[in-house]
């Protein structure tokens, strides 16, 4: 008399994988477009937020920063100053947060400012780039020709 074996059968097994593969098809590009998503409106997010730093900076010392980094942490055990104001983190004045990097312009005896942000990855890390000025009105470019003055601003 023959032993009857239990388990899984190679054709189930197969079978199983293959359904697993069909949902992870599905729901890795759901994922990507969620991370770049999530990307752009953590952007937004930053460049709302060196605006509003912007306008107190210049409340204090009477213009807008020269650099983005003057906006920046201040070293330990110091004060605020108009090269360290201490009014973002350390990360978004370095340039680069979540993807996009940051390009800070001050023109005018800083009485002017442009600011852009781009996907560090085209593609990958956003689609849309970004741009604002001291009017606090942000822009979106999907082109890729680069946001600017004239670009769509966003809702």
């Amino acid at each position: 008399m023959r032993n009857k074996q239990k388990g899984f059968s190679l054709i189930e097994l197969l079978i199983v994988v293959a359904i697993i593969l069909i949902i992870a098809a599905i729901a890795i590009p759901n994922l990507l477009r969620s991370k770049m998503a999530a990307n752009e409106a953590s952007a937004v997010g930053s460049l709302r937020t060196i605006n509003t730093s912007c306008v107190a900076y210049s409340t204090s010392y009477g213009s807008f920063p020269a650099a983005l980094t003057n906006l920046g942490p201040i070293a330990a055990g110091g004060t605020a100053s108009s090269t360290s104001a201490d009014l973002i983190d350390s990360v978004l004045s370095a340039g680069t947060k979540s993807g996009y990097s940051f390009a800070y312009t001050a023109a005018s005896a800083n009485q002017v400012y442009t600011l852009t942000a781009t996907p560090v990855a085209a593609g990958q890390t956003g689609q849309r780039m970004f741009f604002t000025d001291q009017s606090g009105v942000i822009r979106a470019d999907v082109s890729g020709s680069g946001a600017t003055v004239a670009s769509t601003p966003i809702g």
